[in-house]
């Protein structure tokens, strides 16, 4: 499921992509409206098929993590820190499984 929203704190709108228990495995960057946030899940849904948008990147303190970018090389959505490269790899895989046919949710 996405999840948009808008920010008390800078008036943005984001979404985050839930997996079925809840958790968060895609966060968006800000956009200055609902209709920009819309178009960045649609562009989630479609570049998600592909495994060469996602980029897998490993942090100065060891922990991995993941963006998934748009065909103009745009960051669309980051994934959260993960311990290990195979827990990465699964937040990707859950990212291509779930975010095709989500349902998005306002709040």
């Amino acid at each position: 499921m996405f999840e948009l929203f808008q920010s008390e704190k800078n008036e943005k709108h984001y979404f985050n992509l839930k997996a079925k228990n809840g958790q968060v495995i895609l966060s968006s960057q800000g956009y200055s409206d609902v209709s920009g946030a819309k178009n960045g899940i649609e562009s989630v849904k479609t570049n998600s098929a592909d495994d060469s948008r996602f980029e897998r990147k490993t942090a100065k303190n060891g922990q991995f993590h993941f963006n998934l970018k748009a065909a103009n090389g745009q960051i669309i959505g980051s994934s959260e820190m993960y311990t290990s490269e195979a827990g990465m790899e699964n937040g990707i895989e859950s990212v291509k499984k779930n975010a095709p046919g989500a349902d998005t949710k306002e709040r």
